[in-house]
């Protein structure tokens, strides 16, 4: 059994959507501080496309919230499990 654990990997997705709203955030900050010929309409795309990013980004936070949940649950469910089949129900034992 390897030592990356499925928390690992929904942690490192977690971190890769939070940089890649940090790295949209500052595109956004650049494109403020300098005008442009059509700021007015730059800005509102940006802000579209940064809108459906944060969305985006939102929704897969939330997915992989749950299927942290559902892991440790099915851990949880595994290790009863285990301790039964060894004769360890008080889970005493470690």
């Amino acid at each position: 059994m390897s030592g990356t654990s499925p928390m690992n990997g929904e942690a490192s997705a977690l971190d890769l959507a939070a940089k890649r709203l940090e790295r949209a955030v500052t595109m956004l900050e650049q494109k403020l501080a300098r005008p442009a010929a059509n700021s007015d309409d730059l800005f509102a795309q940006d802000r579209d496309k940064l809108a459906a990013e944060l969305d985006a980004a939102r929704a897969r936070e939330k997915a992989l919230e749950e299927a942290g949940a559902q892991a440790s649950a099915a851990l949880g469910r595994a290790i009863t499990e285990i301790r039964a089949a060894l004769g360890d129900s008080d889970g005493s034992k470690e």
